[in-house]
């Protein structure tokens, strides 16, 4: 289509016919809109708050005295954050109101603040706006924008029925201990375990090291974790398509790059640690893969240990560290860069060695704009964790290898920790508060501000080669 435009030129009057042209660029996005990066992260920051408040309150101690608010600051982000980093025992140091406090901030952080307010505009009758359903459809990863409420709601119903059926077989496990006592126990940890929080009650701050021959109570706690780890999408992606050809290339890749982690981590802690005294040497064979498989999915999600982590090798712990950066499936409770992101990356590199001029897998080719996403992450994450390292050698005596360990596991809301944790200084304390808060919501902050910005060139300059090599 195309206009006539007259301009006067001295005394004559020229016609010109110039094409329409719609920069998107320039539309304009209203200023009023009801999500955006910077309300989630304000949301997010008010549950800590709140958290932290409540905690703080005698009643939340087994004591009955106020807890110090940096710990319970400490203990609601790493509730809200689904991390599981904690400076005092859950089971022994808060009270019942206290424990359900943290359950309930672990719940709300697992499910996300965005799923959460789009069930409460589901309830009040709002209308959801296109941005705000674009927004929330690039969290859930949705390529479309209809039946987002519907979305929302399965996501939910798939957690709390999850969460259900995983507390009905751990109480069945707990059931000796008596009903309250045993309901509880189920309760926590199954909501724990699928949201990846890693919190749990049993005392005395070891984990499960002390169920470690328990074989019920980690493969059900390793099944949870496994289901929140990869995500709703990929579940319902399975029951419906039923066959791995018809899954759409996300669910392959994060599929596939899983099983991969969890098969190579369970191999490779296995060998590590196989004559290591302090973790699986007295144990035989068989409970030697169970632990190792266990240590395997807990590493990359929910940060529950059937071991001393501290007692690991150096090398079992460094190794341990990759998978922690890695995490789980993006639109699921787990932390890191994601094993989608992962997932392109591995497969771009493979498709570069093979000489190949656009990279994809599984004979599908990845979108341009997504493997240039992947690899900002992956750097801003990196830099994130080499600021925070930085800063901890300054500020803590405490071992290279430990803090770098530490640091992982907040920056990826694992919560595995060789147990330093509570001797960090004030310091120290606060920049991995602010380390779980930056891994919990800034990779999913940055995806949609790089969305939320992208620009269409409406032109492009030459190309030029770079030396590399």
């Amino acid at each position: 289509m195309t206009r006539k435009s007259r301009y006067r030129s001295g005394s004559t009057l020229s016609t010109l016919t110039t094409p329409w042209r719609i920069h998107l660029e320039d539309l304009t996005v209203p200023a009023n809109s009801m999500l955006s990066p910077a309300i989630l992260i304000l949301a997010f920051a008010l549950l800590i708050f709140i958290g932290a408040f409540l905690l703080v309150l005698p009643v939340s101690s087994v004591s009955g005295e106020a807890t110090p608010l940096m710990d319970a600051l400490f203990t609601s982000t790493s509730a809200v954050c689904v991390t599981g980093l904690t400076l005092c025992d859950t089971g022994t140091y808060w009270s019942f109101f206290g424990q359900v406090v943290i359950l309930v901030l672990i719940q709300l952080g697992g499910l996300g603040f965005m799923t959460g307010a789009t069930i409460l505009i589901l309830i009040f009758g709002s209308r959801i706006g296109l941005r705000d359903r674009m927004l929330i459809g690039a969290t859930l990863g949705v390529p479309k924008l209809g039946g987002l409420g519907n979305l929302v709601k399965g996501v939910t119903l798939f957690a709390l029925l999850t969460e259900i059926a995983g507390a009905v077989c751990l109480y069945l496990h707990f059931s000796s201990v008596g009903v309250t006592d045993a309901t509880w126990k189920a309760i926590f940890q199954s909501v724990s375990a699928f949201n990846n929080a890693g919190f749990d009650i049993f005392g005395s701050n070891r984990s499960l090291v002390g169920y470690q021959t328990d074989t019920a109570l980690l493969m059900t706690t390793a099944a949870l974790t496994i289901l929140g780890g990869i995500g709703f999408m990929l579940v319902m992606d399975i029951l419906i398509k039923r066959n791995f050809t018809r899954l759409t290339l996300n669910s392959k890749i994060v599929l596939v790059t899983s099983g991969i982690l969890l098969l190579f981590g369970t191999a490779v802690i296995f060998v590590l640690e196989y004559s290591n005294l302090d973790t699986l040497r007295n144990m035989d064979f068989p409970h030697k893969a169970m632990v190792a498989f266990f240590q395997s999915a807990m590493a990359r999600t929910t940060g529950f240990s059937a071991v001393d982590t501290g007692s690991m090798t150096e090398y079992c712990l460094f190794f341990i560290i990759v998978l922690m950066f890695i995490g789980g499936a993006s639109t699921s409770t787990a932390g890191g860069i994601k094993v989608n992101t992962f997932g392109i990356l591995i497969s771009t590199i493979w498709s570069v060695i093979r000489g190949k001029e656009h990279a994809g897998a599984f004979g599908k080719e990845f979108v341009p704009l997504q493997v240039y996403r992947a690899l900002t992450v992956i750097m801003l994450a990196l830099g994130m964790v080499t600021i925070v390292v930085l800063v901890l050698t300054i500020t803590e005596q405490i071992d290279f290898l430990q803090l770098l360990f530490e640091t992982v596991s907040a920056f990826s809301n694992v919560g595995l920790s060789t147990g330093v944790t509570p001797s960090l200084s004030a310091v120290g304390r606060i920049v991995i508060i602010i380390t779980m808060f930056t891994g919990r919501l800034g990779i999913l902050a940055l995806t949609l501000f790089m969305m939320l910005h992208q620009k269409y060139a409406i032109y492009r300059y030459p190309q030029e080669p770079i030396t590399i090599g």
